[in-house]
């Protein structure tokens, strides 16, 4: 069993007060991504997103530079490693939930997760994540629908909406591709950093990038798919449903050299 992760609370250790909260009020926000020798791709995202679902989800920011010292404070000393940065609040309860302030950053430190895989085969579902445009705590959702994929044969599950629109999938974003084109699910969904970090360097790879809406009768007009999150920047579909992707794995290559064409961002 791995060992658990290193967690503070406002930069001091977790309390068993704080663990407490945290396990029995699911109402917070999070972003995760992985530093690299103190520096990290997409900070400025993961920074901007954390502090807008502070003011969304608590009625206050935290800083970008609160959020910066929390973050180095954590991994001084370390190399790499992968962090959890979670906002949540112990006055929002069930009971009590109109509480407004600056929200408390509780921080995991752990060893960088490996790729979630090489290639996945995805079900199609019918549900979306409540309140999709955050990156929230509820998970039961997510997990339950990997449960339900992997019981019928599938690695993962890929979300529509009642209409068959694409959205997004458990843990990640979706690609698609066609030619020199990736063309990203214009939906109701978390617009995720490494996709944000991906779309930035389509130009460097020669290639680029547009949203549209995607049905799951247009599967078979792309060339191939991919998923993306922090820790997969660009995993290939080998199929979702029926439809089969043959996605070359030079293209899988370059969708990961735009990824990594976005500089390190010193914490």
């Amino acid at each position: 069993m791995a060992a658990p992760p290193e967690l503070s609370v406002d930069g001091q250790p977790a309390t068993t007060d704080d663990l407490s909260h945290v396990a029995l009020v699911n109402y917070g926000a999070y972003t995760s991504f992985r530093v690299e020798q103190g520096s990290v791709r997409g900070l400025d995202l993961h920074v901007a997103r954390l502090d807008a679902q502070a003011v969304e989800l608590f009625g206050e920011p935290v800083g970008d530079s609160r959020l910066r010292e929390l973050v180095r404070a954590a991994v001084a000393g370390r190399g790499d490693c992968w962090l959890r940065v979670s906002l949540f609040s112990p006055g929002i309860s069930p009971r009590t939930p109109d509480w407004t302030g600056r929200p408390r950053v509780m921080i995991a430190v752990s060893p960088p997760p490996p790729p979630l895989a090489d290639r996945v085969r995805l079900q199609v579902q019918t549900y979306a994540r409540e309140a999709p445009h955050l990156k929230h705590v509820a998970t039961f959702g997510l997990i339950r629908a990997r449960r339900v994929a992997r019981a019928a044969g599938f690695d993962d599950a890929l979300f529509v909406d009642a209409e068959g629109h694409v959205s997004e999938g458990s843990l990640w974003n979706i690609g698609f591709i066609r030619g020199s084109e990736v063309i990203w699910p214009q939906a109701l969904m978390l617009a995720g950093i490494a996709q944000a970090l991906v779309e930035r360097g389509l130009g460097s790879v020669g290639l680029t990038g547009v949203s549209a809406p995607v049905h799951v009768s247009d599967l078979s007009r792309f060339d191939g798919a991919f998923i993306c999150n922090s820790a997969t920047p660009a995993c290939a579909v080998a199929a979702i449903g029926d439809q089969v992707f043959a996605t070359p794995p030079v293209l899988i290559d370059r969708l990961q050299a735009a990824w990594a064409s976005n500089p390190l961002q010193p914490i």
